[in-house]
């Protein structure tokens, strides 16, 4: 669908999910690394369309 720089994909879920892990918040650290994970795959997946409408 989209060509994906599979490093920036790892980089974005890497870093969503250090700081959804150590969020101060009243669910598991496993279930707020699994949601910043999966933020920051959305992040790097809409970023090149993003930059290609912006003209980036």
């Amino acid at each position: 669908m989209f060509d994906v720089d599979p490093i920036a994909m790892i980089f974005y879920a890497g870093v969503c999910a250090a700081l959804a892990a150590y969020a101060p918040q009243q669910v598991s650290r496993l279930r707020r690394l699994m949601l910043g994970a999966l933020v920051g795959l959305i992040a790097a997946a809409t970023l090149p369309p993003a930059r290609g409408l912006l003209g980036l």
